[in-house]
């Protein structure tokens, strides 16, 4: 416990930068200009991912309820509690 205090007690030095090791540049322990444009592009690219396996995913649950809706309207069965569709057969708004 006693250590445990000291560790958290022990004050910073007064010049936090520090200096490298001899024989290392800075741009052999920082990623550099490369390293933030290769991170930059990974996350663009998986953001576009990710928009377009969402876009992907409601495509196929739509043509899913589409697809149902017209199997029950073959077998003249009633709206079913999921169907989106009123009386009419009118979609309803978040239905194109």
């Amino acid at each position: 416990m006693h250590h445990l205090l000291l560790a958290l007690t022990v004050t910073p030095s007064p010049d936090p930068t520090g200096t490298l090791r001899p024989g290392l540049s800075e741009d052999q322990v920082t990623p550099g200009t490369w390293g933030f444009v290769l991170t930059a592009f990974i996350v663009i690219l998986t953001t576009f991912l990710i928009v377009d396996m969402v876009r992907r995913i409601r495509r196929v649950r739509y043509r899913a309820q589409v697809e149902e809706a017209r199997l029950a309207a073959e077998a003249g069965e009633p709206a079913q509690a999921g169907d989106r569709s009123d009386e009419n057969g009118d979609a309803g708004p978040g239905i194109r």
